[in-house]
């Protein structure tokens, strides 16, 4: 048993028919099978139930399944390992991040960080906390930069300092008469427009504080909410460090006054995973500031 032969596998355990694993490993399809017979063989094992238009791994299959991915991803990480003594710090840092980081991430880490590895290149991942955290799991990421909360039960966390949420609004909206900042409880019956990560604990603070949230409306991205807001149609619940996400040429924001109504960007990778030197690198500067 090779690793060519557990790559092969895995296609065909992925695939669910030795026809399209065949296609996706750019090869005929009689090899493929007399490898995946000859890797029975030498096992001693059954490994796949074949059916008439697809195969169903056995109980032997499922497990070898598992091996060969762990495997495999060993190998590849020995591989980029080792690229990355010859090359030094250098390469690709592949980073997920959700919209409402990108202003921190860009103005307080990215731009230190590249002077002091201007070898390094980028590739950036957009979307929201669930989409980050699948682009670790697949491995398409090595670090995500997401907002509490989120579930940390499978990452390694490093926590940048806490950040209050902000109320913004056009000023036609504003009854404060000048003030910075606002109490929670002046929010009540307000038309509040949330990203929708945020919902559980805008509702909760709020029940703290003795009054039902009115959610007008509620959206995946902040960069929506400020847009909303700047056009109007109620007060945005953002945090701080988010209000220059966006066109917001309307809009004043006003800090809200709350030991619970805070928020941390964070980056996160798998726990027990390779990490390449420039994601090393990264995360030692994360916290760094």
């Amino acid at each position: 048993m090779d690793i060519r032969q557990l790559k092969y596998f895995l296609a065909i355990a992925e695939e669910g028919q030795i026809t399209s694993a065949a296609r996706k490993l750019q090869m005929a399809q009689p090899p493929l099978s007399q490898q995946l017979k000859l890797l029975e063989e030498e096992l001693g094992v059954k490994l796949v139930e074949r059916g008439p238009r697809s195969i169903q791994l056995t109980e032997a299959g499922t497990l070898l399944r598992e091996r060969a991915q762990q495997i495999l991803e060993m190998a590849d990480s020995t591989a980029r390992e080792l690229a990355d003594l010859v090359k030094g710090v250098r390469g690709t840092l592949s980073i997920g991040t959700v919209s409402s980081s990108a202003a921190t991430l860009l103005q307080d880490r990215l731009f230190e960080f590249h002077k002091e590895y201007s070898g390094i290149k980028f590739a950036i991942h957009e979307g929201n906390t669930y989409r980050i955290l699948d682009l670790l799991n697949r491995g398409i990421v090595e670090v995500g930069i997401v907002r509490t909360p989120f579930n940390s039960a499978s990452l390694e966390c490093r926590y940048a300092r806490s950040e209050p949420m902000v109320a913004v609004m056009t000023p036609d909206a504003d009854w404060t008469h000048g003030r910075t900042a606002i109490e929670l409880g002046e929010l009540k019956q307000k038309p509040l427009i949330v990203y929708r990560r945020f919902e559980q604990l805008i509702r909760e603070t709020s029940l703290e504080n003795g009054f039902e949230p009115e959610f007008f409306c509620m959206n995946d991205d902040a960069r929506t909410t400020l847009h909303w807001a700047n056009a109007g149609l109620g007060i945005g619940l953002i945090p701080r460090s988010a209000f220059g996400l966006a066109g917001n040429g309307n809009l004043i924001s006003k800090e809200i006054i709350s030991e619970s109504l805070v928020t941390r960007v964070a980056a996160v990778w798998i726990k027990d995973k390779y990490l390449s030197a420039p994601a090393k690198r990264f995360i030692d500067s994360f916290t760094g500031q």
